[in-house]
């Protein structure tokens, strides 16, 4: 199956190809990568160099803002060599595992220096299936001219969390900001509510949902007092219409100047200190609380790898294209050009990268540290199963539909009879 029947079929894939002049090159690499944003400039530029220091030859594929795991997908079902190095988000490993050659020669000790997270994450039945390529997590944004306006420090827990944005919610809405909320997040029953609420629960030491072995975790006392505490956030600190919520929803009404805090992940953050933002120069960003002072911080794991379909005709030259992209140097080029957060923890304490990625460095880095993996390398291929079926029992929940827990006893019944005893 080629990529010209594919876009017959209405996938809307655009092919870019980025030819080099000069004969002798040992290959023609192939890569997929987003079109979000200025990821195709900065991803383009990272393989045309590639390219020109190794005498290969590079394409790019400008990959669609959604159904790209359902392209791949049909690619890879179809044993197609298309696309050589595929740009994958973090949770697709354990789905697209088979498909994927094992990176473990090509990377030796490269993968060392990043955070271990990803590595793990990447790591399925002992093969390293994809690189981390650049970093994202879960963090809580708040406005600093509001908390030192009123005396309050940043909370730690969740319960501090509570009654600050109480406080300060009530205290501008009797100063005549009637649209003033508390706390916004994502509540929409997706997967962005997925990572929400497995924060929730982590930081409740309440697992990761399905433990690293496939043993099924959730029917737990932490996982409980979490959902009922988002429960209470919803109609008091937080909007009903929270439950409607992704991303945007939740960073407008905080860019607008309508909420004290927010969860989000760091890309809010240029754009909430941009010269037509109402809140610019008022923000600041912390870890996420914990549950309680026996809690713990935790945010979700984001962000992007690279990996290298087993269809590849040009396995080697493609591995080396991966190896060159998430190394320190190209890694720093995109956090100091593009503001990319890295996967490389040494690369966070370099002046000229904190410099790009701004005052947030600090708190990225910990939230990075403390960042927990959804449950899809002990999945695999049922992992959007499990999502859904967690989601739809938090929002149950959210919307008060449901006892947290009950809600949560049978989310452990199904998710036992999705692993099939523990196996995915």
């Amino acid at each position: 199956m080629t990529l010209r029947k594919i876009a017959t079929l209405g996938l809307g894939v655009l092919l870019g190809t980025l030819l080099h002049a000069g004969a002798g090159f040992a290959a023609t690499v192939t890569i997929s990568c987003s079109a979000t944003g200025h990821d195709l400039a900065m991803c383009t530029q990272g393989a045309e160099a590639w390219a020109k220091q190794t005498g290969n030859q590079v394409k790019v594929v400008s990959m669609p803002s959604t159904g790209q795991l359902a392209l791949y997908q049909q690619l890879l079902s179809a044993g197609s060599s298309d696309i050589d190095v595929l740009q994958i988000d973090v949770v697709w490993p354990g789905i697209l595992a088979q498909d994927l050659i094992d990176l473990s020669k090509y990377a030796g000790n490269k993968t060392a220096g990043d955070f271990p997270v990803y590595v793990k994450n990447a790591t399925i039945g002992g093969r390293l299936v994809a690189m981390p390529w650049f970093a994202d997590a879960g963090v809580m944004f708040y406005r600093k001219d509001l908390l030192e306006k009123y005396g309050v420090k940043v909370p730690d827990t969740w319960e501090a969390l509570t009654a600050a944005a109480k406080k300060i919610q009530d205290a501008e809405r009797a100063a005549g900001h009637a649209k003033m909320w508390g706390f916004v997040w994502q509540g929409r029953n997706y997967e962005g509510l997925t990572c929400d609420a497995l924060e929730w629960v982590q930081s409740h030491n309440g697992g990761s949902i399905v433990d690293a072995s496939g043993k099924v975790t959730i029917d737990n006392p932490g996982t409980v007092t979490a959902l009922k505490m988002a429960r209470g956030w919803v109609g008091t600190i937080s909007p009903e219409g929270v439950l409607n919520y992704s991303e945007e929803e939740a960073r407008g009404v905080f860019q607008s100047g309508d909420a004290v805090f927010m969860r989000n992940w760091p890309y809010a953050w240029s754009l909430a200190n941009s010269n037509d933002s109402p809140v610019k120069g008022k923000v600041a960003i912390a870890v996420l609380p914990k549950g309680g002072e026996g809690g713990r911080h935790a945010a979700v794991l984001g962000g992007w790898q690279l990996a290298v379909s087993k269809y590849s005709k040009n396995a080697d030259a493609a591995a080396s294209l991966v190896m060159y992209l998430t190394s320190p140097a190209e890694q720093k080029r995109r956090a100091i050009e593009g503001g990319y957060a890295s996967t490389i923890e040494a690369l966070y304490k370099e002046q000229d990268v904190r410099d790009a990625i701004g005052p947030f460095a600090d708190s990225l880095y910990d939230n990075l540290v403390n960042a927990v993996a959804r449950p899809s390398a002990a999945t695999k291929t049922r992992y959007n199963q499990v999502s859904t079926e967690f989601s739809g029992a938090v929002y149950a929940v959210l919307s008060g539909s449901t006892d947290a827990a009950v809600s949560v006893k049978n989310l452990d019944a199904k998710l036992r009879g999705l692993s099939r005893g523990g196996k995915w």
